[in-house]
């Protein structure tokens, strides 16, 4: 027997419309690639998006078809993103930080038609008009006035210019909600990027798990900024979380910097706010540097990669925000676990609570864990012992855009790549990514809990741990270290503080300081490239 409920399709296109009838006078503030802050709203966007949608069925674009773009945080952007799906197209938006040789391949294994982009990344434009691609028009981000001159783009159009003349109605289709809606490519740090294809239907409930309490709790009552960007992993999914619940949203353009970030959460109030260690580390360096506190700043979420101590210590204790430790992963839609504390938390000594956020936080609903041994068997979720992370679930990629390569899928699990425990209330750790976990003597030793205990150390930065050559051994950490600006630190010193922390097999062998760390394109350490640099390094 069928229950008598009515039968609506997931669509991103209800989304929008949803905004624009309940929450049109609610803000969406850009500051723009030209310069200035523009301020509009939901219901104007929605009016724009059907402009946009209009304007790109007229000019042949087909469900199904791959339109790419290379842009920042904008409300252009935004408006990409519900038009492109609303008809039944593919969104591909493409992350600019990628060498050009994988644009070029992401751009021809997508099967991109057009290529929308703001006039920062003209030199990436013109570099895939002079290779063999299938890209007929390109679209710059841009009026008239902005336009680039001399070019050389074929088929080159303003994108403000085909908007005024469409009607600011459209009938979406009712699509199939199995349709794919977005494309992205993973960053590609080992081997080529490889794409995993969205629906409407994972999107929209991705939308509403990340918009629970005890999620990313995204609400009308928050000024949301996202600091991730658009062009990876659909800005964590808040674009369309924000519309389905109507948050004021602010868009930070190509302003991610530390002074650009203070000002937009200074000005506009923003409460929630999102991205990845590498720019909170430049956004606190600048709120000290100006002795400022971010009094509106309610919720920080921080993903991408492990969060350090200090980080939530400076969040929380400085400018009264709470940090939440999220993870997830492009084949995830992306949102895996949210790091919230339980009510059993309530009576927790501040350093208890600090242990429990450093985790990787708990599955939201849709999302199911668990871990395996080298074997394949199940592990316990004891808290203490190892296993390959794997994961199923409701927004959850079953496979690669033109690829038959299942090796990453097992009786319908996803291999994560990273190792991990799991404790009886359900909180995740990772401890090491696989490739990147140290082996030694036949034991395992965490990189990522050698980084986070360095960096207690107020004068440590940024740590990476990496193991190397040994005789004896097999492998052997090695600790390369940022300092803190203005501040000093032995090898000896930090060696000290760790051996203080650390069981003793545990310990570095080596300690190097470096001026930088090397930041692949979605703001993760490359370890790669770090053991590429210290390849024959002699303990």
């Amino acid at each position: 027997m069928n229950g008598l409920m009515m039968d609506q399709p997931l669509l991103i296109s209800s989304q929008l419309e949803f905004a624009s009838r309940f929450h049109s006078h609610v803000e969406v503030v850009t500051r723009t690639v030209e310069g200035p802050i523009v301020r509009t709203t939901w219901g104007t966007v929605a009016q724009r998006v059907r402009r946009l949608a209009n304007a790109l069925v007229g000019m042949g674009v087909k469900p199904g078809d791959r339109l790419a773009t290379l842009a920042w945080n904008t409300q252009r952007h935004l408006e990409l993103y519900f038009a492109v799906s609303g008809i039944g197209a593919v969104l591909h938006t493409i992350n600019p930080r990628l060498p050009p040789d994988q644009l070029a391949f992401i751009v021809n294994h997508a099967g991109d038609s057009m290529l929308f982009f703001d006039t920062t990344f003209l030199p990436l434009a013109k570099h895939l008009a002079s290779v063999p691609t299938p890209l007929q028009h390109f679209i710059a981000l841009t009026d008239d006035a902005h336009m680039p001159e001399n070019s050389g783009l074929p088929n080159l159009r303003a994108y403000e210019l085909l908007l005024p003349h469409q009607p600011d109605t459209f009938e979406w289709p009712k699509l199939d909600e199995n349709s794919a809606s977005s494309l992205c490519y993973t960053s590609g740090t080992v081997g080529l990027p490889k794409g995993v294809l969205y629906s409407h239907r994972s999107t929209v409930l991705h939308s509403f798990a990340i918009s629970m309490v005890d999620a990313l709790a995204i609400s009308a009552q928050d000024v949301t900024l996202p600091v991730v960007p658009m062009f990876h992993v659909n800005a964590w999914g808040v674009p369309y979380a924000a519309a389905m619940v109507g948050s004021k949203l602010v868009l930070p353009g190509a302003g991610m910097d530390g002074n650009s970030l203070l000002e937009l959460i200074e000005n506009e109030k923003v409460t929630s706010a999102l991205g990845v260690p590498t720019v909170w580390l430049g956004l606190l360096a600048a709120a000290k540097t100006a002795g400022r506190k971010m009094s509106s700043l309610r919720q920080v979420v921080i993903g991408g990669s492990a969060c350090p101590p200090s980080m939530i210590t400076a969040f929380q204790e400085e400018h009264g925000a709470k940090v939440l430790h999220a993870w997830g992963m492009t084949e995830m839609s992306p949102l895996g676990t949210a790091c919230r504390l339980l009510p059993k938390h309530a009576n927790a000594t501040a350093e208890e609570k600090l242990s429990v956020q450093m985790k990787q936080g708990r599955p939201i609903f849709g999302v199911d864990l668990r871990l395996v041994d080298d074997s394949g068997s199940v592990v316990p979720h004891d808290g203490t012992t190892s296993g390959h992370l794997q994961t199923r679930g409701l927004w959850i990629a079953s496979g690669y855009f033109k690829s038959d390569d299942r090796t990453q899928h097992q009786d319908g699990w996803f291999y994560t790549g990273d190792i991990a425990t799991i404790d009886g209330d359900g909180y995740m750790q990772i401890t090491d990514r696989s490739k990147d976990v140290i082996k030694s003597g036949g034991e395992w030793i965490s990189s990522i809990d050698l980084e986070h205990t360095a960096m207690l150390h107020p004068a440590v930065a940024q740590a990476a741990a990496i193991g190397v050559a040994h005789e004896r051994w097999g492998e052997r950490p090695l600790l390369v270290v940022v300092k803190q600006k203005d501040q000093e630190i032995t090898k000896e010193a930090l060696k000290e503080f760790l051996e203080a922390k650390l069981v003793k097999w545990w310990m570095p062998d080596a300690i190097e300081f470096v001026d930088a760390l090397p930041i692949g394109p979605t703001g993760k350490i490359l370890k790669r490239s770090l053991r590429e640099k210290f390849a024959g390094y002699k303990l």
